[in-house]
């Protein structure tokens, strides 16, 4: 039977500083990093390790779930080894160890948890299994001061969601995709233009030299004014053009248009939930100039790995200053996958006293909002449970 994680609660750790070591291999990098949560909530990164397995995956166009699990056995050991030395850290002073649990690649995420496992074992330390898509929810909290609450909109290549964040494990969903995420659009659309893996970056870089105004595509979900998204219809047109391009010119336009097409999508669903939340929040005037970033009326943080983007990055933050929000974004290394949003939200997680039983499961679906998942699906639940 799929279970989620279970937590017991420990509250001696309420105000003390936390170093976590955060491990990640939901998908196709190894990931191990160690952060520190100070006593006022500040996270500081002491080492982030990354192994991507972009080559090992490039032939096929895609991630291979056998051979990205296979990779992750045979890294695992040493990226956590090197986060450790990097980190100027041993084992003894370490207060936890934070793993992705799900959702993602099972067999990948049965590795970093199976490591979490042990390590949790051997040094006597507690376990946290974490989220991954909490990961990315708390990761623009690696770089600076991000109050909750806040809006987030997390786009990546599995997820497109808007949550209203008011602490981990305490989030509301308020809007999804019914299809497919933008970042799967990206990438299918590159490699239909003919692009390498990941085709989101390659796509992006085609588009610089794109005059998207050539192409008509089109705009899905016009007549509902919710706040949720759908990607299918614009990935199966742009496919189709893509068969039509003679040139590197067409091509280019082409990869333009999507771009700007994901863009304006992101921004109009955005633009709904900016205007919904300053009117649940009464957020009636704009921030002040030069308010600093967590002390803001309202604060609109945008993750994963899509806020990598710099058209789409760009498109978001006017949307948010058109509102009146503060606009904050993880740093590029911390958009894409990677341990140290792992190790905060577990360190954040244990300061709460919420610790994973040692028999945890790994899980291929795991909604951040799970109440809205299940009573108010977008997918069918699956054998697995609800998607999102």
């Amino acid at each position: 039977m799929e279970r989620s994680a279970d937590y017991s609660s420990d509250g001696s750790r309420a105000t003390a500083p936390l170093t976590v070591l955060g491990l990640e291999t939901s998908c196709d990098e190894t990931a191990a990093s160690v952060v520190r949560l100070s006593a006022d909530g500040e996270a500081t990164v002491l080492s982030s390790v990354v192994h991507s397995q972009i080559d090992d995956h490039a032939a096929y166009g895609g991630v291979v779930p056998e051979i990205a699990a296979r990779s992750h056995v045979e890294m695992i050991d040493g990226v956590v080894r090197r986060a450790m030395e990097e980190a100027g850290m041993t084992w003894a002073e370490l207060d936890g160890v934070a793993a992705t649990a799900g959702p993602g690649l099972v067999g990948g995420v049965m590795v970093g948890l199976s490591f979490g496992k042990a390590v949790a074992l051997a040094r006597g330390l507690p376990l946290i299994a974490v989220n991954h898509l909490e990961g990315h929810a708390v990761s623009a909290r690696l770089c600076g001061r991000a109050d909750y609450p806040f809006l987030l909109l997390l786009v990546s290549g599995g997820h497109c969601q808007l949550l209203e964040v008011r602490g981990v494990g305490d989030m509301t969903r308020l809007g999804t995709t019914i299809d497919d995420a933008a970042g799967e659009a990206f990438d299918k659309i590159a490699k239909a233009l003919g692009l390498g893996y990941p085709g989101g970056p390659a796509l992006e870089k085609l588009a610089e030299g794109g005059d998207g105004s050539h192409f008509d595509l089109p705009r899905a979900l016009l007549g509902r004014k919710d706040c949720d998204f759908s990607f299918s219809g614009l990935k199966t047109a742009a496919a189709r053009l893509a068969q039509t391009c003679e040139t590197d010119q067409q091509r280019a336009d082409l990869a333009d248009a999507v771009q700007t097409a994901i863009a304006r999508q992101l921004s109009e669903r955005s633009d709904r939930a900016l205007k919904a939340w300053a009117e649940s929040h009464a957020l009636k005037q704009p921030r002040p100039a030069g308010e600093a970033v967590g002390q803001a009326k309202g604060l609109f943080v945008v993750a994963g790995g899509v806020a990598a983007n710099r058209t789409v990055r760009a498109t978001l933050q006017a949307t948010a200053e058109k509102n009146g929000f503060a606009f904050l974004a993880p740093p590029m290394a911390y958009c894409t996958d990677n341990a140290a949003m792992i190790a905060l939200a577990g360190a954040e997680r244990l300061r709460k006293g919420l610790v994973s039983d040692i028999d945890t499961a790994a899980r291929p679906r795991w909604p951040l909002d799970e109440h809205s998942a299940l009573n108010d699906p977008t997918h069918a639940p699956g054998r697995k449970g609800a998607k999102a």
